[in-house]
């Protein structure tokens, strides 16, 4: 199916969108009007952009229904200073109560029942039940459009951060496994970030990986391996020896049962490979790879 944006609604090419980028952090943003009134609202446009300077950018767009714009988007504004509470699984039901369009002047943060935390160098409130808390500055606000459902850039400068202790580990980083994030994807859709769907993807460093096109042409053509896989074994920044003290009864096992038939082998030190590397063993799988040479 090919989609020519211009000749769809500004509905249904939000719809798409949504869908099709995500999952989209959420910006729950704090902010306060000349008046005192406090706002809170959630918006899934929302990103870091640089970390030095620290800038983080969120964008109200204008409703897609009638064209009005967001309280959040008027209170910065008129003070330009924000709270970005970062959004974790234990908030989400009143994240989404919180979305409502509420008159102007209704406190979200009472709708929502979210307790009201000073901040150490802005006027809006922190959100309490955060777990992260970004007191920041507005730089600068950019219009993408004028018509429903364009973007209103908000570029943040972050002045300090609030971070819970419990889910700091022992080195005083955040640990990843302790805080929850949710992320909006398409429509009514969530996701969550836990143990359950967790891992880590080795980062080439900064000796350049030999890349696919320098593998061995029976690894590279393997019929088993995954184009992951591949990536793996071609993420080392050169091709590995044999190593004489690679001791592995299942691959002894493999070489002793399939020596006859080499067509044979090869499947079988393919698949036993392909363990290794889904368990991010890429060491051990280029060992048993190159028992075939």
């Amino acid at each position: 199916m090919l989609l020519k944006l211009k000749d769809l609604s500004a509905a249904d090419v939000q719809n798409y969108l949504q869908h099709a980028i995500a999952p989209r952090p959420i910006c729950f943003a704090s902010t306060i009007d000349k008046e005192g009134n406090v706002n809170l609202s959630p918006f899934s446009f929302f990103n870091l952009f640089s970390s030095n300077p620290p800038i983080l950018i969120f964008s109200p767009a204008r409703r897609v229904r009638d064209n009005s714009t967001k309280h959040t988007l008027d209170n910065v504004e008129e003070i330009k200073e924000v709270v970005i509470n970062i959004v974790d699984y234990d908030m989400v039901q009143q994240v989404s109560l919180s979305s409502c369009d509420y008159p102007k002047g209704t406190n979200e943060f009472l709708k929502a029942g979210f307790t009201e935390e000073k901040a150490t160098m802005v006027k809006p409130p922190m959100v309490k039940e955060s777990k992260i808390k970004l007191e920041c500055r507005v730089n600068e606000i950019k219009p993408l459009g004028t018509e429903g459902g364009a973007g209103n850039l908000i570029i943040c400068e972050v002045l300090c951060m609030h971070i819970d202790d419990d889910i700091i580990d022992e080195n005083g980083k955040i640990d990843q496994a302790k805080l929850h994030h949710v992320a909006r994807l398409g429509g009514d859709w969530y996701c969550k970030v836990d143990e359950t769907n967790l891992f880590k993807v080795a980062k080439p460093n900064t000796q350049l990986g030999i890349g696919i096109d320098s593998l061995p042409t029976a690894v590279k053509n393997s019929k088993i391996l995954t184009a992951n896989n591949l990536a793996q074994l071609a993420n080392v920044n050169e091709l590995p020896l044999v190593d004489p003290a690679f001791n592995d009864d299942k691959l002894k096992n493999i070489i002793q049962y399939f020596s006859i038939n080499p067509e044979d082998m090869e499947v079988e030190l393919h698949n036993y490979a392909k363990q290794l590397l889904n368990q991010a063993k890429v060491e051990e799988a280029w060992q048993v790879l190159l028992a075939l040479n």
